[in-house]
């Protein structure tokens, strides 16, 4: 799309209250949710199971915690949550090597955020250790700060991993935007008092109040997110 940002140097277009953008990564900035079920696919066909395909959008966008204690359940696999974390984890790493594919439009918003000065913050349910591998190929100058999973006591869709970014980036939750891809990651900012931008990837995600979907981040640019936070007349 044309961007239409003001000049740079304005950090906040008139009537705005945006204080800051918050991201989610998987699926969002980085195309790396169909990855995530490629590698839980082949460590329990290892462990002698076959996945049921019905069973993916149960997994998606969730704490890997839920997502491998489900999947352990529901197979019967002989292995701990403990010991799954650790073969998910380190499958993700070797699949993804060095880079991951970026979403159509994340280079291009996360350099015009950094443009124009705009805080960020990523954040997560993956663990930091994939998170940091990620960031390598995002950028992590675009960021101010991360937040991973395993960091906070309660991860998506409980609000603590935004309310925590932003709180540490002196900003108001509510004066914040943020980008989503799953139900459980919009369920999570909508409880800490954001303004969500839905962009589903594997379910879809239906609009409802301070909460706009679309269909890519082709379609999202500052002066969109500027839209979304505005200063009460």
């Amino acid at each position: 799309m044309t961007s239409t940002v003001p000049a740079l140097g304005t950090r906040h277009s008139e009537g705005s209250a945006l204080q800051a953008v918050l991201l989610d990564m998987d699926g969002t900035l980085v195309d790396t949710e169909g990855f995530w079920w490629e590698v839980e696919v082949a460590v329990f066909a290892a462990l002698g199971h076959t996945l049921d395909e019905a069973w993916r959008h149960v997994v998606v966008g969730g704490p890997m915690t839920r997502s491998a204690g489900f999947l352990i359940e529901a197979t019967g696999a002989a292995v701990t949550l403990a010991e799954l974390t650790v073969l998910l984890n380190q499958g993700f790493e070797e699949l993804v090597g060095h880079t991951v594919p970026l979403m159509p439009g994340a280079a291009r918003l996360l350099a015009e955020l950094s443009a124009h000065g705009i805080p960020t913050a990523l954040v997560s349910a993956s663990h930091r250790r994939i998170i940091d591998r990620v960031l390598a190929s995002l950028g992590p100058h675009h960021f101010a700060l991360s937040v991973a999973g395993d960091e906070v006591a309660r991860t998506k869709p409980h609000p603590d991993p935004y309310l925590l970014a932003a709180s540490r980036l002196g900003v108001d939750p509510a004066r914040c935007a943020v980008v989503e891809d799953t139900a459980t990651g919009v369920a999570a900012a909508e409880a800490a008092g954001c303004h969500v931008v839905a962009v589903p990837s594997v379910a879809p995600i239906a609009p409802a109040p301070r909460r706009t979907v679309v269909t890519s981040l082709e379609e999202v640019d500052l002066p969109f997110l500027h839209g979304l936070v505005t200063l009460p007349h």
